[in-house]
C-alpha cells in the first residue's frame, strides 16, 4: 500500500486537481484535530495530573485519523473517484505530514527518548506517497498532463488500495476487554468519533461557508477511526501501547456506526 497504491492514488489525482484557495479546506482537517486534541488533553491532563505518557497517547491516537486504510474504501463507497480527489488531500499533506512532523515530535516529547530533527526529515522526504504528492502537485502547479498510458498504469494500481486496507485494518484489530483504560478510550474516542468531526462541521459549513461533496468527505475523514500508523508510533514510544492499541480495535469497528450518523447528517441537514 505504502509503496505502490498510494504513490500510484497520489500521481492519478494530485496531477488534475485544480490549484485554488479552496484546497486548503481538506488540508487543513488534519492540522486543525491534531491541534484540537493537543489543546484538550493538554490541558485535561494538567487538570487531573495525567502521565505525560497518557497525555502524549490520547493525542496522538485521538488526533490523528484513519484518513487512508479505512478512510479510502469508505469514501469510494460513498462519493466515488470525486470523493477520492478530496481525500487525497486530507491524508499526505495533512495527516501523513502531521503524523511525520508534530506527530513525532509529540511522541517523542512525552517519552523518555530525544527528538532527532534529522531523522524526521528524512523520514518525511524518503517516503514514498510523499514524494509522488510533491510529484503530482508540482504537475498540477505547472499545467503539464501525465502521459496517458502512464496515467492508465497509476488508476490500475490506485485501484488495489481498497481490497488491501480492508485486510490491513482488519488485520490490525485488537481488543483488550480486561483493560483498565476503558475510561480514557472513551474520553479519546468521544473526541475522535464525535468532537473533532463536529468542529470540522462548524467551522466549514457556518464559518467558512463550504458545501458539496468536498465539504462532506472533509467532514467524513474527521470522522474516520483513529489511525493505526499513529498507535504503532505510540506503542514505540511507550505512550500507553495496551490503550493505543485499543483506540483502533475498538474505535475501527465503532466508528462505522458514528460514520453512518454523520453521513445521514450531512445528507439530510
Amino acid at each position: 500500500m505504502i509503496n505502490i497504491s498510494l504513490p500510484a492514488m497520489a500521481l492519478f489525482y494530485l496531477s488534475k486537481i485544480e490549484i485554488s484557495t479552496q484546497l486548503l479546506f481538506p488540508l487543513g482537517v488534519a492540522w486543525i484535530g491534531f491541534l484540537f486534541a493537543a489543546a484538550l488533553f493538554i490541558t485535561l491532563g494538567k487538570i487531573f495530573n495525567w502521565s505525560k505518557s497518557l497525555i502524549g497517547c490520547l493525542i496522538l491516537t485521538g488526533g490523528l485519523g484513519n484518513t487512508s486504510f479505512v478512510g479510502i474504501p469508505v469514501i469510494e463507497a460513498l462519493y466515488g473517484k470525486e470523493g477520492l480527489k478530496t481525500l487525497v488531500l486530507v491524508d499526505l499533506p495533512g495527516t501523513f505530514m502531521v503524523l511525520s512532523t508534530v506527530g513525532i515530535l509529540t511522541a517523542a516529547a512525552y517519552s523518555r527518548g530525544k527528538t532527532d530533527v534529522k531523522q524526521i526529515s528524512t523520514r518525511i522526504l524518503k517516503f514514498p506517497p510523499f514524494i509522488a504528492f510533491c510529484i503530482g502537485l508540482g504537475v498540477a502547479l505547472l499545467g503539464l498532463s501525465i502521459p496517458e498510458n502512464l496515467d492508465l498504469v497509476f488508476e490500475k494500481l490506485s485501484l488495489t488500495i481498497t481490497p488491501l486496507a480492508l485486510v490491513s485494518v482488519g488485520y490490525q484489530l485488537k481488543i483488550e476487554r480486561k483493560s483498565k483504560h476503558w475510561k480514557f478510550l472513551i474520553l479519546g474516542l468521544s473526541y475522535q468519533l464525535l468532537i473533532w468531526p463536529s468542529v470540522i462541521f462548524v467551522l466549514y459549513k457556518f464559518v467558512f461557508n463550504q458545501s458539496g461533496i468536498p465539504f462532506e468527505v472533509c467532514v467524513m475523514e474527521a470522522a474516520m477511526a483513529p489511525m493505526i500508523t499513529a498507535s504503532i508510533v505510540a506503542s514505540s514510544y511507550g505512550l500507553k501501547p495496551k490503550l493505543s492499541s485499543m483506540m483502533v480495535g475498538i474505535g475501527i469497528p465503532l466508528s462505522f456506526i458514528t460514520m453512518a450518523i454523520w453521513y445521514l447528517i450531512l445528507n439530510y441537514l
